[in-house]
């Protein structure tokens, strides 16, 4: 089995992407790019769009290789969009996909009337059906029954999860679940994954996590003690506070924690957290985002500068 990590924030984006192959089946798992469309009064800074837009080609390419996709649920940095914004992946940019590819995806029932639209949205726009994942059996593949984004009954609604066992490894691909809620985590270990790559807890909205934050890592320390390897990214990633909650977790848990830079063994590029450094180090035009969001731009200056500038940016 080979897990390939494309885009999560400590790989430059919003995201939690992988594609995982094993058997002459190649599957992507949450093909969406965002980045974070404002933190800190900032639009994102042109190093995080010029990243962006190489984690928007990656996963594209991807894509047409791939002989599923899974999407885990229908937030925009999770799946490609309609009305995708310019520091989004948009199902226009994707094209055909093979006729071949077999697509599951958590079913929306109607209520949310904005994710109903995206799952129908992703019908029309790839012209391809999709398959209702929770519960479900596939070879190879296993999708949890719904669990809550985060925390039960909110706004945010439900994920599904998915498992995949082959050459002895098992997988699991855990989105958006960011340990708030314990039955979850039972789940979890109910499971008995090798690997999982999962989202953790939204440390940067701090009213929101103010009295959450103990529950959190005590279902992360109790995970990590579980689980082989365990791959922390994407919400909790997003500020500095929830960089040091990595560090601390890995010196706590008798197993491996890494984020997903750590795990393809690449340079961290938390770019986000940065966001207001980038900012101070490389200046921006006034007026850079309404030319970049109206024209064709060239963004590969700002990588020019973000090497010379920082020892760990390889983009």
């Amino acid at each position: 089995m080979k897990i390939k990590i494309i885009g999560t924030e400590s790989l430059g984006v919003r995201g939690l992407c992988c594609t995982v192959e094993f058997d002459n089946r190649k599957i992507i798992i949450d093909p969406g790019v965002s980045l974070g469309y404002i933190r800190s009064g900032l639009k994102p800074h042109p190093l995080q769009v010029a990243v962006g837009d190489i984690i928007r080609k990656k996963i594209i390419k991807e894509i047409k290789t791939s002989t599923g996709i899974i999407f885990s649920h229908f937030h925009g940095d999770h799946i490609p969009l309609m009305n995708a914004n310019p520091y989004q992946l948009s199902i226009s940019e994707i094209g055909r996909i093979k006729k071949d590819c077999i697509i599951w995806a958590k079913k929306e029932d109607g209520s949310n009337g904005r994710m109903k639209g995206r799952e129908e949205s992703l019908i029309f726009g790839l012209n391809h059906d999709i398959n209702i994942a929770e519960g479900r059996i596939d070879k190879n593949l296993f999708f949890s029954k719904e669990v809550p984004h985060g925390m039960k009954e909110t706004h945010l609604g439900t994920v599904v999860m998915t498992c995949i066992e082959a050459e002895g490894i098992r997988f699991l691909h855990a989105s958006d679940i960011q340990f708030l809620d314990n039955d979850t985590v039972k789940e979890i270990l109910k499971i008995k994954p090798d690997i999982v790559l999962a989202s953790g807890p939204p440390i940067y909205l701090e009213d929101f996590m103010k009295d959450k934050k103990d529950i959190a890592f005590n279902n992360l320390l109790e995970t990590s003690k579980n689980v082989g390897t365990l791959i922390l990214d994407h919400h909790i990633l997003r500020c500095k506070e929830g960089i040091d909650w990595l560090e601390k977790l890995k010196a706590k848990s008798n197993n491996t924690v890494v984020c997903s830079a750590d795990y393809m063994v690449k340079n961290r590029h938390f770019l986000e957290a940065l966001r207001e450094k980038l900012y101070r180090d490389l200046p921006v035009e006034k007026d850079w985002h309404n030319y970049y969001e109206t024209e064709v731009f060239d963004l590969y200056n700002f990588l020019i500068e973000g090497r010379k500038k920082y020892h760990w940016f390889q983009y």
